[in-house]
């Protein structure tokens, strides 16, 4: 692990040398001019069974989608596209065995991975050590990046960091008067981290709150009864919870039938995903947030018609209302076919190989539905992030998202070169003055 002081120049060049490194090791495989294959070949990781399936189908669904649409008009490059999916739900050991499979034994072209911030910590090390680039396509663990450089793993959406502080500064702007605060977090990676980075950033930004409760269920819990309980007699404020997937909808039935919500104001940063489900047991009055700029109603996308296309065929397709794992499948097949038209325009037309494909990541700027996306040097997308708050609006069937704040991604995102713990200790309470006029809608 690098010092916690890297800085940006540290980064880049560890970043230039394991690059060369990489070509060095390579050897006649990395300067082989490779042929144009018969079909581009895309492993991809994603839930398939168990709780976060909830997510992990949408995300195959978008996939299936975006790769029947590419092929239709010609795949990329002129090359057909084809997806090989892997179920994440078995855990990690058979997720790196499925990896190393795809791309040693399937000839996979590029990986895409994974939901789980545990499954993309374990993955991303097999990039560098396989030569594979590998999109990070849904996972929000800020510590690929800021661990050390990844020269072949590039995320095409944001991470963690600025998905926890939008909603703490939508609360601070909206509800600053709250003095008690707990949380109800999964035992895992994001449920630690996410809760690490909100407490120093609210540390930072009101100091002097009380934390009356920190509870941290297994991933995967079926019952929640002993945490609202204590909850209940804990009577915080605030509630911050992580909770995403099929824990979420478990957590949030259970947190309903005792009244919790009527007694304290949940943050829930990844809830847009899961209230569908929920339908009207969501109650109004409580934070959510979009995991992005995801949102089926965007009060101001970038491209409109796009948007409601993507909206209108994948219902029309599967039945069920777009949430933002699809999103994030589609950002990924975009980026793709960006880098490689980069990659091939850079070659004159040929075909490039590992190397040059992970080159034409690195600083890409594509269009999404509803914003345009540049990824970073290090490899890390920058991409906006909606929170409102909940309400039940007359002809929907389930809570969704009023007086919406867009936050620029570049004022909620740590910058290249420093952890994101560091960087929210730096943060002042004026930046609440640079927070955006929230949108009705």
């Amino acid at each position: 692990m690098p010092p916690t002081d890297m800085s940006r120049r540290d980064l880049l060049a560890g970043a230039a040398g394991l690059t060369a490194g990489g070509l060095l090791m390579a050897g006649s495989d990395a300067d082989a001019q490779p042929q144009r294959p018969a079909e581009l070949k895309i492993g991809i990781t994603t839930f398939l069974s168990g709780p976060a399936s909830v997510f992990g189908v949408p995300g195959r669904q978008a996939a299936e989608m975006m790769v029947d649409e590419f092929n239709q008009r010609g795949g990329i490059g002129g090359v057909r596209v084809r997806a090989l999916f892997v179920d994440e739900a078995p855990g990690t050991e058979h997720l790196v065995g499925e990896f190393r499979r795809l791309v040693q034994s399937e000839g996979v072209h590029v990986m895409f991975a994974s939901i789980s911030s545990g499954s993309c910590l374990a993955c991303t090390p097999l990039s560098r050590d396989l030569q594979k680039t590998t999109v990070l396509w849904d996972c929000a663990t800020q510590r690929i990046f800021e661990e050390g450089p990844q020269p072949f793993a590039f995320r095409t959406q944001g991470f963690a960091t600025p998905e926890v502080l939008a909603p703490l500064l939508y609360l601070l702007k909206t509800k600053p008067e709250f003095r008690t605060m707990a949380v109800i977090n999964q035992d895992y990676a994001w449920g630690r981290d996410s809760w690490e980075m909100w407490r120093t950033g609210m540390e930072a930004l009101k100091p002097g709150v009380r934390i009356v409760a920190e509870l941290f269920p297994r991933l995967g819990a079926p019952d929640f009864t002993t945490e609202i309980t204590r909850l209940l007699a804990a009577r915080p404020d605030v509630i911050f919870s992580g909770h995403w997937g099929g824990d979420l909808v478990t957590l949030a039935r259970q947190a309903a039938e005792r009244r919790l919500f009527e007694r304290s104001t949940f943050v829930l940063p990844v809830a847009e995903a899961s209230l569908p489900i929920l339908g009207r047991t969501f109650p109004a009055g409580h934070v959510i947030g979009t995991r992005g700029d995801h949102w089926n109603n965007h009060p101001r996308p970038k491209d409109p018609a796009r948007l409601r296309a993507l909206n209108e065929a994948y219902r029309a397709r599967f039945n069920e209302p777009v949430i933002y794992p699809v999103h994030h499948m589609v950002q990924a097949f975009n980026a793709l076919k960006a880098a490689y038209e980069k990659a091939i325009a850079a070659k004159g037309g040929g075909w490039p190989n590992d190397m040059e494909l992970a080159a034409a990541f690195r600083g890409l700027t594509f269009d999404s539905p509803t914003a345009t996306i540049t990824l970073r040097e290090d490899g890390q997308g920058l991409e906006d992030q909606i929170v409102g708050v909940s309400t039940h609006a007359e002809g929907t069937p389930y809570a969704i998202p009023k007086d919406m704040v867009i936050f620029p991604a570049a004022m909620v995102s740590t910058p290249v070169g420093m952890k994101s713990v560091d960087w929210l200790k730096t943060l002042k309470p004026d930046i609440l003055a640079q927070v955006p006029a929230a949108i009705s809608g």
